[in-house]
């Protein structure tokens, strides 16, 4: 068995001694994201009653089970994500690569000619290490999700995303200007203080 290493038995007695890590098993969260998602839907009003919205990267569910509380039956809850995700009962998943024609086309068949009001995106990559190499894939996925969003979601629909501040962040922060009409920064408390990520929340699609 590999040694652990210091910094991932740090990582191992912050995460058993996190809050929301307790909270999220308490309450049947999968994640303790779900609580970024609640605190940032507490203040921006996103999930309505009758949100049709999608989830993307949405593995391992939690940012879903959110929604699927808040939609209410006129509500549709779409996920997708390139790993497998254990049933949300109200979810409608995709297991895929959004980036490939044939599962977006499984999307488009299930909206049968309906938009989104809403898209939200905890998406990150899967991180080696080399701080450059894993910001630049981390905008990537980024820009993915935006073309995505800008495909699918109604005039005035909104885009929630995950980014990580560095390299990248003020030509996404550009990028979202020119198809929204208004771009904010959310920091939940339950993201963590030494974490560089934040959440920009783009409203109004043009």
């Amino acid at each position: 068995m590999p040694k652990r290493t210091k910094s991932s038995g740090a990582w191992l007695n912050e995460h058993v001694h996190d809050p929301y890590v307790k909270l999220a098993q308490k309450q049947g969260y999968r994640a303790r994201a779900a609580f970024k998602l609640l605190e940032i839907n507490e203040k921006d009003k996103l999930i309505q009653a009758d949100t049709v919205l999608a989830d993307l990267g949405s593995a391992p569910g939690s940012w879903s089970q959110v929604a699927t509380e808040l939609i209410g039956p006129r509500g549709r809850v779409f996920a997708l994500d390139i790993l497998p995700m254990e049933p949300v009962a109200g979810v409608e998943f995709i297991q895929g690569d959004f980036r490939e024609e044939e599962v977006l086309q499984q999307l488009v068949d299930l909206l049968n000619g309906q938009k989104l009001d809403l898209v939200i995106s905890d998406i990150a990559p899967n991180m080696s290490g080399n701080t450059v190499t894993d910001q630049a894939r981390s905008f990537y996925l980024c820009e993915l999700a935006y073309d995505f969003a800008i495909s699918h979601l109604k005039p005035g629909g909104q885009f929630l995303i995950k980014v990580f501040q560095g390299a990248g962040y003020q030509e996404y922060v550009k990028l979202l200007r020119e198809s929204f009409a208004e771009v904010v920064v959310r920091k939940p408390k339950a993201s963590r203080d030494r974490s560089n990520e934040i959440y920009l929340l783009a409203r109004k699609l043009h």
